[in-house]
């Protein structure tokens, strides 16, 4: 909220003040409420935060969305501060993923108490949908291995985001085609009355006939596998833990089998480590979360980090100590004007790994854009993104559904230029010409943000290797 607004939000609250003390409340006789409120220039008469309503949670619980406040009933809170805290209201509870709007608004005051209202419209929770995707890393992948209908994954894919209106979330995937995959999870944040303690447990089964048993010329190899290829599963149970509003902490507990065809081990005898085609290890890790930004998918202002450790296997067939960590800063320069910055860092010891240990840039959200082609692995390595956005437009479009919640669809439009820095040590498959040396690409793009999460980026980029091409990255969390 700019400086503006928010002085003008002040004076709001202050003629609101005003006109309610000229006509009080007949029905409020309290002690508080007869005695007249007094402001001096510094605004530092504090209220007391009385009644918190909510409206527009069909389905979610009132005291899951109290839970995002930064105030509770019979806080005492000066003006000034109020005014932050609805911002903050909106942010956390945006952020939840619940809701496709929130306005947190002041309702009334009785005397020296401040009512609040919560109005917020829900999404949809229930996605039973069919699911078809590349199994590729990303669209240039896929391209360059001809846009096989034998490269996608298919099937059903059901997903409850609010399963008992707690925030709650349940997944169920039944996938067939290139991976046949088997996965359930389940996540309760909220388990205790405190509401800081909860827990999310899960199992997962993968099946690959093709498999990536090597890089070369930073490029993935793959091998159809005359038997069974690669079978893996994972069982895990996680508590989570959440003090406050701003910072998230899990501890996992989860035990791993991997089972891989004795042919590729011929190909790669270092796929697993000694030479193995069958390995099962347990695996502990922790991690820490804090966000402090308006929107945790899209930030333009605030900041938020993220620190994880992992140790997997305890012995010679699995012994890998993992030590990594992200942090975002995102800067409002002026109205429509963004700038923001992006690290990432990660240590594997000891250097010496298996090949499934070795994955870095080029797997899933990490990449260089401009290097989205190759894949680099290794056991260390960092990465910066700088991106300067200047918002070109904002509308929405209307739905026609007879729907408060879903009636329109928002659009915001962003023109983008960027670059990016890397590094990646590999000591055992050094053999590749991205690794051991430094990166660099930059471009411009193109950043299409509406709702539920869906972000669609276009860019143009260029890298080191005198190379330049356009990419197309969608995310979303469905």
């Amino acid at each position: 909220m700019g400086m503006g607004k928010k002085y003008y939000c002040i004076a709001a609250i202050l003629w609101w003040s005003a006109l309610v003390q000229a006509q009080p409340f007949a029905a409020d006789t309290s002690e508080a409420a007869s005695r007249p409120v007094v402001f001096n220039q510094y605004y530092s008469t504090p209220f007391v935060m009385g009644e918190i309503y909510v409206e527009g949670n069909k389905h979610t619980k009132a005291y899951i969305i109290q839970r995002e406040l930064p105030f509770k009933t019979g806080d005492s809170i000066y003006l000034t501060d109020l005014v932050d805290g609805f911002e903050i209201a909106r942010q956390q509870l945006f952020n939840t993923g619940l809701f496709n709007e929130v306005v947190v608004s002041l309702k009334s005051f009785r005397g020296y108490h401040v009512d609040v209202l919560i109005s917020a419209k829900e999404r949809w929770y229930i996605f039973p949908i069919p699911y078809i995707k590349p199994v590729d890393r990303n669209l240039a992948e896929w391209a360059k291995q001809g846009y096989g209908i034998d490269r996608l994954n298919y099937g059903f894919k059901f997903t409850h985001h609010n399963f008992s209106g707690r925030n709650d979330k349940l997944r169920m995937w039944l996938i067939t085609g290139y991976t046949r995959q088997i996965q359930f999870q389940y996540e309760q944040p909220f388990a205790d009355r405190s509401l800081k303690h909860g827990y999310r447990f899960g199992f997962m089964y993968s099946s690959n006939k093709e498999v990536n048993y090597k890089t070369v010329d930073n490029q993935q190899v793959f091998v159809d596998s005359l038997g069974f290829g690669l079978r893996q599963w994972t069982a895990h149970a996680d508590w989570l833990y959440r003090p406050g509003l701003r910072t998230f902490n899990s501890v996992r507990f989860a035990m791993t089998n991997v089972r891989v065809d004795t042919a590729i081990i011929n190909l790669n005898p270092h796929y697993l480590s000694g030479g193995k085609s069958s390995i099962t290890y347990p695996e502990i890790s922790y991690k820490v979360n804090y966000v402090k930004v308006d929107y945790v998918h899209f930030p333009l202002k605030g900041w938020m980090g993220e620190a994880s450790f992992v140790k997997r296997g305890f012995n010679k067939d699995m012994n890998l100590w993992e030590l990594s960590g992200s942090f975002t800063k995102a800067w409002e320069l002026s109205k429509k004007n963004y700038l923001s910055f992006q690290a990432y860092g990660v240590l594997r010891l000891p250097f010496d790994q298996p090949f499934v240990n070795h994955r870095l840039f080029g797997y899933g959200t990490l990449y260089l854009r401009g290097l989205e082609k190759y894949v680099i692995d290794g056991t260390a390595a960092f990465m910066s993104r700088q991106t300067y956005r200047r918002e070109l437009v904002r509308f929405s479009v209307p739905t026609f559904l007879k729907s408060t919640s879903h009636d329109k669809i928002p659009f915001r439009i962003y023109a983008r230029t960027f670059a990016d820095l890397g590094y990646a040590y590999n000591k055992s498959f050094n053999d590749n010409s991205l690794v051991n040396r430094p990166l660099c690409t930059a471009g411009f793009g193109v950043d299409i943000v509406t709702f539920y999460d869906l972000i669609l980026r276009i860019d143009y980029s260029f890298n080191q290797l005198g190379q330049n091409g356009l990419f197309l990255h969608i995310k979303n969390d469905l």
